[in-house]
């Protein structure tokens, strides 16, 4: 089931999520989430900046022992509607069902999506189970006249845009 996240809420589970580091490190990821989201996530502002978008990702998911894929709801400008999990994985995977995304993107009236997951391994290059089902999503959400922007891969400190990559 997908887990919403009030984009200024600090994450109750967040030791669980980070177990690695130290309750000031998390208060400091914590602080910094939001001082993006006040800037980036805010109804007034568009994703205009493709390094602002990873930042933010990157601090979203990157140290999670485990697979999260999630989805950044736009509408037609690209302003942010929504931040969300989708979908908790192991730690070599998580299972994205088609359906429940369509489903979330039509509640949410999304014009645009950019799709994010993290690799616990660390290493940021996407496999091709990642390619396929992003073609999959792609090609499921074009049905529905909804654009997918970008489908980034978070590891250690990196993170990989398949769109600059040319692989949307």
């Amino acid at each position: 089931m997908a887990k919403q996240l009030s984009l200024f809420a600090e994450d109750a589970d967040d030791a669980d999520r980070r177990p690695a580091l130290s309750r000031t490190d998390r208060d400091l990821v914590a602080k910094a989430i939001r001082c993006l989201e006040a800037v980036y996530l805010t109804k007034g502002d568009c994703l205009t900046s493709p390094k602002e978008t990873r930042d933010y990702l990157k601090l979203r998911l990157y140290g999670l022992p485990y697979e999260v894929f999630v989805c950044l709801f736009l509408d037609n400008r690209h302003r942010v509607i929504r931040y969300e999990e989708l979908f908790k994985g192991t730690i070599d995977g998580a299972s994205v069902h088609p359906r429940e995304v369509i489903r979330r993107v039509i509640e949410t009236s999304a014009a645009a999506v950019i799709f994010a997951h993290n690799h616990p391994s660390g290493i940021a290059e996407p496999s091709q189970a990642d390619l396929r089902i992003t073609q999959r999503l792609k090609d499921a959400l074009a049905l529905i006249d909804v654009r997918v922007l970008d489908h980034l891969i978070v590891g250690e400190g990196d993170a990989t845009s398949l769109a600059e990559r040319g692989l949307l």
